[in-house]
C-alpha cells in the first residue's frame, strides 16, 4: 500500500508557479527523500500535505483516503521553520501538543517520559524553551513530531543546528521509527544523509518533478561502466576496442589510479582477468554516482550521457 500518493498537485501564487502538476507516490514503511533546490517547490508540497495551505489543482491520497482533517492526528510535522512556545516549560509544551494531536493525558505523560529518558534529558521538564540552546530545542521539537506515533512522519531538514553527535541519535531514531512502521517524508539538502537513509527520493526543480524512483535504481540508471584501478606503473595496455583509458594520475611511489571505462557489454570481472595480465592490480572498484552527482547534474539540466561523462573524469 502507498502511503501517499499525488496526482498532478499545483500551486500558484499570483504569477508565481510553486508546483506545477507534481505527482509522487510513497511506498508505506520507507524512508522518502523530498530533493530540490531552495524554491523548488518542496515546503510548497509539504504545507498543502499538512493542510496548511490548499493546492489549486490535482489531488493527495493518504493511506488510500483522500486528504482529511482527521488525517492530521495520522501525520507528524518538523517545519524547518521551528514553533515552539518560547515561554513555556518543555513538559508543559509537550503535553500541550500531545493533545492537540488526541492522545489523552495520562497517555501523553507516558509517552513524554519515555522519549524524555531516550534523549536522555529528563531534567529538562521545568526548562523554559528560550532557554535551551538551538539544538537542545530541535530534540524537544523532535519529540513532539513523533510523540503521538503518527503513521506519516515529516521532517523538514530535521539535522538542522544538531552537532554530528546528537544528528547521528537523531538518525538512529528516524531507522526506529520506520521499523516500528512509520513511513517518512525527509526534506534536505545534506545528501550524505539521503544516501545513507532514504529507500526512495524524488527531486523537484523549478516547481516539476524530474525524477523519482528507489535510490538503488535510481543510481543503477546512471552508472558510466566506468572503474578506478590502483595499480602499479603508469604504462599497459588494453584493447581499445573493449576498454578506454579516461583518466590516469599518480599516487606515490610508482603507484598509480586509472579510470577505465568498459565499453559495450563488458563487466567489471573481465576488466579485472585483463588487467592482471598487464599490470600489478593493488584495489578495484567501480566509479558509481552519488545521489549528490545526480541532484547537482540534473539541476544544472545536464542530461544523462554529460552526467555519465562527468562521473568518468572525477
Amino acid at each position: 500500500m502507498e502511503a501517499l500518493i499525488a496526482k498532478g498537485v499545483s500551486k500558484r501564487y499570483a504569477d508565481h508557479t510553486a508546483l506545477d502538476n507534481v505527482s509522487i507516490s510513497i511506498p508505506e514503511k520507507t524512508i522518502f527523500g523530498l530533493l530540490g533546490p531552495n524554491g523548488a517547490g518542496k515546503t510548497t508540497l509539504i504545507r498543502i500535505i499538512n493542510q496548511i495551505i490548499n493546492c489549486d489543482g490535482g489531488e493527495i491520497i493518504v493511506f488510500g483516503e483522500k486528504l482529511k482533517p482527521g488525517h492530521i492526528e495520522t501525520i507528524g510535522y518538523l517545519p524547518e521553520e521551528r514553533g515552539l512556545y518560547k515561554k513555556m516549560k518543555v513538559g508543559d509544551q509537550l503535553l500541550y501538543l500531545a493533545q492537540l494531536k488526541g492522545l489523552s493525558r495520562n497517555d501523553a505523560l507516558a509517552k513524554i517520559k519515555i522519549w524524555l529518558e531516550k534523549f536522555e534529558i529528563k531534567d529538562w521538564w521545568h526548562k523554559k524553551v528560550e532557554d535551551l540552546s538551538k539544538g537542545m530545542a530541535q530534540k524537544v521539537q523532535f519529540i513532539s513530531t513523533v510523540l503521538h506515533e503518527p503513521k506519516l512522519i515529516i521532517l523538514d531538514e530535521p539535522f538542522s543546528g544538531f552537532d554530528p553527535v546528537n544528528a547521528q541519535l537523531i538518525t538512529e531514531k528516524i531507522v526506529e521509527l520506520k521499523e516500528n512502521g512509520s513511513t517518512i517524508i525527509f526534506s534536505t539538502h545534506r545528501m550524505e544523509t539521503v544516501e545513507s537513509l532514504c529507500d526512495h527520493i524524488a527531486l523537484i526543480n523549478k516547481s516539476q518533478k524530474i525524477l523519482e524512483g528507489p535510490k538503488k535504481q535510481v543510481k543503477e540508471q546512471y552508472r558510466s561502466n566506468t572503474f578506478i584501478v590502483e595499480h602499479r606503473g603508469n604504462h599497459f595496455t588494453l584493447p581499445s576496442e573493449n576498454y578506454q583509458l579516461v583518466k590516469q594520475t599518480a599516487i606515490e611511489d610508482g603507484l598509480y589510479s586509472s579510470h577505465i571505462k568498459a565499453k559495450g557489454s563488458i563487466k567489471g570481472n573481465q576488466l579485472i582477468k585483463d588487467l592482471v595480465d598487464v599490470t600489478e592490480v593493488f584495489s578495484f572498484q567501480e566509479k558509481l554516482p552519488t545521489i549528490a552527482d545526480i541532484f547537482i547534474s540534473l539541476v544544472k539540466g545536464e542530461d544523462d550521457s554529460a552526467l555519465k561523462k562527468h562521473l568518468q573524469e572525477t
